[in-house]
């Protein structure tokens, strides 16, 4: 096995822990966890989500996962509010900033309010695991330090995973191993490197 597949291998058993499942971390926190990995295995890492997934969630299977990328999260609320076309005209005529800062708003992604946050809140039963994905397709517009913190708030039903395509320090968030996403230091490693 290479190292990511050894990694990866680790997932199962972790997510079918008693603590894990109870929702609790080390010192009774509720229970978040970041899977970080090289951003070069992405589609390594999608494809084993997807393997686990079919896995898992098969009728009187006690543990549910439940995925939300971000990117299509993000996608599908800009299309649902008729504003992804909007988005494309935007960047034409007024610039990439300009429309990055025109979906930051729309989603509210700086906010308790934030749209990517409430989806995710709306859709997970009681029971699940909530594995998040899609952090890097959506960079810059919806950060994953962001995410983390209005959802760390709100959503203690489901312990959480986050798959990160970087380094995870415990402390820090480093996108694709070189963007300090910011300080995050609620999340506990999935597994360990």
């Amino acid at each position: 096995m290479t190292g990511i597949d050894d990694r990866l291998s680790q997932i199962e058993e972790k997510i079918k822990d008693k603590d894990f499942l109870k929702n609790k971390g080390l010192g009774n926190e509720v229970g978040y966890y970041i899977f970080d990995y090289n951003p070069k295995d992405e589609l390594h890492v999608r494809n084993y989500i997807a393997y686990l997934k079919e896995k898992m969630n098969k009728p009187g299977s006690l543990i549910h996962i439940v995925e939300f990328d971000l990117y299509n999260i993000m996608i599908k609320v800009l299309k649902e509010r008729g504003y992804l076309e909007k988005c494309f005209e935007f960047e034409k005529t007024k610039g990439l900033e300009f429309t990055f800062e025109a979906i930051i708003k729309m989603l509210k992604l700086t906010s308790k309010a934030n749209v990517i946050v409430n989806h995710i809140i709306e859709n997970t039963p009681d029971g699940s695991v909530v594995f998040i994905t899609g952090v890097g397709k959506c960079f810059p517009l919806v950060r994953s330090h962001n995410v983390l913190n209005n959802l760390h708030q709100v959503l203690d039903c489901a312990p959480v995973v986050m798959f990160f395509p970087g380094e995870y320090s415990g402390q820090a968030l480093h996108l694709f191993g070189s963007i300090k996403d910011d300080n995050y230091y609620r999340a506990f490693k999935l597994v360990q490197k």
